[in-house]
């Protein structure tokens, strides 16, 4: 089956000619190849483009392997380009290359040569845009398929069925095209090894891997959970796991966020208007490898959805906090000073959005509950609560949206809710 990445590529074709160099990052196996070498290629076919004026090449192909070599590489592409026709260059998986960026900062001379690469490791890319291409960069973050590209590709399925797929199985392309469950799990614990876990072991020399396994698996079983290295290092004795300091954990936690394997959640607090420095909240990119990690023996609802929204949130193009907001509270002891939590804050450009996450609603005084954190916000911007009942969307008393998550998933930007 095929999905539309239309919201991708759309980010490439308007970035087409722009004089930077278009770097498409994320996951490995999320669907950067099949963007840059299907979608975006038959686009650049479609205007108009001779398949001879484009450049293609996999660097993780065994067939190229001597064009890792730099100057190799420089030199193959500059002998592709015979007259003064606008060239496109397609590279997937750069940072196979040592000192890429000294090759993409050379082609950028090029006047005829548009430049487009993906790569699965943002030290290698994200920082190296800012850095080493001297503001010649051009950054394009690609995730795992979103809820409405699933159902663009699956479109015999209801919400129900698809969300049992991606709260399981994830929402990598492959795993989605496996026809079995067997044969689901049986490709994600391969790409999970034999891709994410080897790579990010050989590339950052990691000598206690079972260290580096166990610190993962603390992670996969606390998504959305406060935590910090310090407590994770604690956990390793507490559980008798063995002795390990919390900068190697902190290496560790920084290892997995370079290879997009997780994201970290920083805290804001609300009131006070600043970020909170630790603990933080941890999620899996992509939820069936959070899963595969587990040996698919964790399967928590309410942490899973969570975890899904803040994805979303993301693919949607949000950059995504949690919140905190610091309350004073009387009680038989006096006033007691509470931190309550807001799951998501999201900032807009001159808008904000507060947005809690609650499984079900049902049980008495859990609403109440849901909405205490979102109540003592005294601002005007939106507040949101999505649950997994099964709801029409409707607003509180205290204006505070409560919509299902099949609505929230059905959409592409908060402001629709």
């Amino acid at each position: 089956m095929e999905f539309q990445r239309d919201y991708y590529l759309q980010k490439l074709v308007n970035r087409k000619n722009n004089g930077f160099i278009k770097v498409i990052t994320g996951i490995r196996r999320c669907g950067k190849s099949y963007l840059l070498f299907n979608l975006f290629k038959k686009h650049l076919l479609d205007s108009g483009v001779k398949s001879k004026y484009i450049i293609e090449l996999s660097l993780d192909d065994e067939q190229n392997e001597e064009l890792l070599d730099r100057k190799k590489l420089g030199d193959y592409i500059r002998s592709k380009i015979i007259d003064n026709k606008k060239y496109y260059l397609l590279i997937d998986e750069i940072q196979f290359v040592e000192g890429f960026e000294k090759v993409l900062n050379g082609l950028t001379k090029i006047e005829n040569l548009d430049v487009y690469v993906t790569g699965s490791n943002s030290k290698f890319l994200s920082t190296d845009i800012l850095t080493e291409f001297r503001g010649r960069g051009d950054e394009v973050r690609v995730y795992p398929l979103s809820f409405q590209e699933i159902k663009s590709g699956m479109k015999e399925l209801s919400n129900g069925d698809i969300w049992k797929e991606i709260s399981t199985y994830g929402a990598l392309p492959q795993i989605l095209n496996q026809p079995t469950d067997d044969q689901k799990k049986t490709a994600l614990n391969t790409i999970l090894h034999k891709v994410y876990m080897d790579d990010i072991i050989n590339r950052n020399n990691i000598a206690k891997t079972e260290y580096f396994e166990k610190t993962l698996n603390i992670l996969a079983s606390a998504i959305g959970s406060l935590t910090n290295p310090s407590k994770i290092a604690d956990t390793f004795l507490s559980e008798k796991y063995g002795d390990i300091s919390h900068k190697t954990v902190a290496d560790y936690i920084e290892y997995a966020i370079n290879a997009f394997l997780i994201e970290k959640a920083e805290r804001y607090d609300v009131k006070g208007r600043k970020y909170i420095s630790s603990p933080y909240k941890y999620y899996f990119t992509d939820i069936g490898i959070r899963n595969a990690k587990l040996n698919f023996r964790q399967y928590e609802p309410t942490h899973i959805m969570e975890n899904i929204i803040y994805n979303e949130l993301l693919k949607m193009g949000y950059s995504v906090d949690v919140g905190v907001v610091i309350t004073d509270e009387n009680n038989k002891k006096g006033m007691e000073r509470k931190r309550l939590e807001v799951d998501f804050i999201i900032n807009d450009n001159e808008e904000r959005y507060y947005i809690q996450s609650a499984y079900s609603l049902t049980e008495k005084g859990k609403l109440d509950q849901e909405l205490k954190s979102l109540k003592n916000i005294k601002d005007n911007f939106k507040k949101i609560v999505i649950t997994f009942d099964d709801i029409k969307p409707y607003t509180t008393d205290d204006g505070i949206r409560v919509v299902n998550v099949y609505d929230f998933l059905s959409i592409d930007s908060v402001k629709k809710i």
